[in-house]
């Protein structure tokens, strides 16, 4: 193993829940938006963005062959692919709205506030452990260097 790994996988799962977190705030943001696309000639709605996150490493067995020294893998974390969330949009009776249809329906984003809020707080816990992990390697180096130092 080398002495970086621990702070390549900390530095992996910064980066993917900075873009989680920047996600996140991208869909509050929109949670309003009637006019997030065009689709066909009309406007459709904002559609809520979630962040899918996967491992580098894959097995467990790729992990022991690397320790072994048969071969040099990636670990970490990484972000596999941000998709729109299929939930249908809600319908709010709304005939003031520039975009209500006939009937007085406006289509609006299937972005819910509460369950964007709970997601942001898991990521921003998940950001502060792996600071904590990365200041916790850090002293394990710097305890390490002052005990070459005797």
């Amino acid at each position: 193993m080398r002495i970086s790994t621990g702070f390549d996988i900390s530095a992996s799962a910064l980066t993917a829940q900075r873009l989680r977190m920047d996600v996140i705030s991208s869909n509050i943001t929109n949670a309003e938006s009637t006019r997030g696309s065009y689709v066909n000639g009309q406007f459709q709605p904002y559609k809520r963005k979630m962040v899918v996150l996967e491992p580098l490493q894959q097995s467990f067995s790729s992990l022991l062959n690397t320790q072994l020294g048969r071969k040099e893998s990636l670990q970490g974390v990484r972000v596999a692919q941000i998709k729109e969330d299929q939930t249908p949009s809600k319908l709010v009776y709304n005939p003031t709205h520039p975009d209500a249809d006939a009937n007085g329906y406006v289509n609006m984003p299937n972005v819910d506030i509460a369950k964007e809020m709970v997601d942001m707080i898991a990521a921003s816990r998940a950001y502060e452990a792996n600071i904590t992990a990365l200041n916790a390697t850090k002293s394990m180096f710097v305890k390490a260097l002052e005990i070459g130092k005797r």
